[in-house]
Formats: structure tokens, sequence, C-alpha cells
């Protein structure tokens, strides 16, 4: 592992919230330790040191400041989403593929932030094992937030549209 590849999954552990993730590479072991509550990262890497012990593997912790520290938790997030879209039809996938926004790659969108649809018309498509599916507005009123992005893999029941009707 280089130097940029720890610094990575520093911000992943510091960004998931996760507790620790050990991982071992090419003779390279690497542990990583992060808390919520405080504002480091433990990180303890594990390399050839032939200076001592001819060669033996010899641990150097060292302690790195999180490069992001979360600002809140995932519960505060849903509950503050939640409240945002109060009022809002949520459209859900009824099935699980890939999130299409327009018909072919060089066409426009089917619908943007901002526009006005009607009760049948077609918002995005998703690809289900090879075939497309249509997904259509059961509802009128105005598209205020797109959740997946272009050509995003979705699952079951994820949101893909918030409409204010």
């Amino acid at each position: 592992m280089n130097f940029k590849e720890i610094l990575e999954l520093i911000d992943k552990v510091a960004d998931s919230g996760i507790s620790s993730v050990e991982v071992e590479q090419a003779g390279t072991k690497v542990r990583i330790e992060g808390k919520q509550d405080t504002a480091h990262v433990i990180a303890s890497y594990v390399g050839h040191d032939s200076r001592q012990n001819g060669g033996a593997l010899q641990p150097m912790p060292m302690t790195i400041p999180a490069l992001a520290a979360p600002q809140q938790t995932a519960a505060a997030q849903k509950a503050e989403e939640e409240a945002s879209e109060a009022g809002l039809h949520i459209i859900t996938s009824p099935i699980v593929g890939t999130f299409y926004r327009s018909p072919n790659p060089e066409a426009g969108a089917f619908v943007n932030i901002g526009d006005r649809v009607t009760k049948g018309k077609v918002l995005c498509i998703i690809e289900a094992m090879k075939l497309m599916n249509e997904i259509e507005s059961d509802v009128d009123g105005v598209i205020v937030n797109v959740y997946p992005q272009n050509g995003q893999p979705i699952e079951y029941g994820e949101k893909l549209f918030a409409i204010k009707a």
C-alpha cells in the first residue's frame, strides 16, 4: 500500500464512522481505528524495518488527524431528510436495476429539478436484465429532487424522485 491509499482508507473510516479496519497486503499491514467523538483517527503501520531485529516486522504507531469529521450522525441526517420531505410525494424504485435519466446517452433527461410533471409522464428508465422499464409519475406536481445519479445501480424501494404535489 502506498501513502495515498492509506490516506484514502483513513478518509473512508472517518466518513463511515466504523470503529476499526485492518488491511494486510503484500507484507504490509495497516490497522485504522476511528472514533466519532474524537478528532483523530489512530493508524498503526506494520512494515519491514531492516534497522531492527534483522528485518522483522515492527509496529510503528502514528496518529493522523481525521481529514473529514462527520458533522451529523446517520440518524440525524435521516431525520433531517424526512423533515424536509414532509408534504412531498416520493417515487421509489419498483425493481432492482440501473437508473437512467434519459432514453439514450445523447438525449436529454426525461425530467429535471423544477420541471412540472403530470400523472403518467415518464421520469426515468430502470434497466433490469437487459429490459428497459419506464418509470412513470403517479401524481401531478413539480420535481423537487432526483436522488440517484445517472447510471447508478439501485435497489428495490430506493428513492428516485421527490415531487411536490
